[in-house]
């Protein structure tokens, strides 16, 4: 099964630290965590108050309780959210955090839905999933099914076209986002299979 650790390391390589850039629509985040979105997080008292000190932001990567608030906060709202534990690949429950941190655990789940429904064989494996962004019973027997027939690289390979395809979208309609486009195609992995 997948182990939430060997997931969150390199999801934190490409969130990088503290941020207040006013074109991100997340406001002012640390390690990917939106003061928008996420105004009763803990850790902002914590960052709140380094503020006032010297040595910010660089102080805050230093203090220890800060990054288990960081962890526990990306176990429980977005690794558990998927049962990242119940999957049978690292590889899939890691992108579908790496995902799902960027854009929303719902929007990699229905990735994710999307992918093991075209990968299905009409059925014949599994019943199709209702691409609606909830990982529930059927999402998890979908998967663990998936991964019993097929390796998954070619499920991965889905994942990340449609991931692609929704940055190319998404600035399509907001050009002013285009500057993080290097950043987010980092997140973009394809091989040919």
């Amino acid at each position: 099964m997948a182990d939430f650790e060997k997931a969150y390391k390199p999801t934190m390589g490409h969130e990088g630290g503290y941020a207040k850039d006013a074109d991100d629509l997340g406001g002012e985040t640390y390690r990917g965590i939106s003061r928008k979105f996420n105004p009763g997080w803990a850790g902002w008292a914590k960052i709140d108050k380094a503020k006032r000190q010297r040595g910010f932001p660089a102080s805050l990567d230093r203090d220890t309780t800060l990054q288990a608030d960081v962890a526990a906060f990306y176990k429980q709202h977005y690794w558990d959210k998927f049962q990242g534990d119940a999957i049978p690949s690292q590889a899939i429950a890691a992108e579908l955090f790496d995902t799902g941190v960027n854009m929303g655990i719902a929007r990699a789940v229905e990735f994710l839905q999307r992918g093991l429904n075209v990968l299905n064989r009409n059925e014949k494996l599994y019943d199709d999933l209702v691409p609606d962004g909830k990982f529930g019973p059927k999402s998890l027997i979908a998967v663990r099914t998936y991964l019993k027939n097929d390796a998954p690289e070619l499920l991965l390979k889905i994942l990340n076209v449609l991931q692609g395809m929704h940055y190319i979208d998404f600035m399509t309609q907001s050009p002013i986002q285009e500057k993080y486009a290097r950043g987010w195609f980092k997140r973009v992995e394809i091989e040919k299979v």
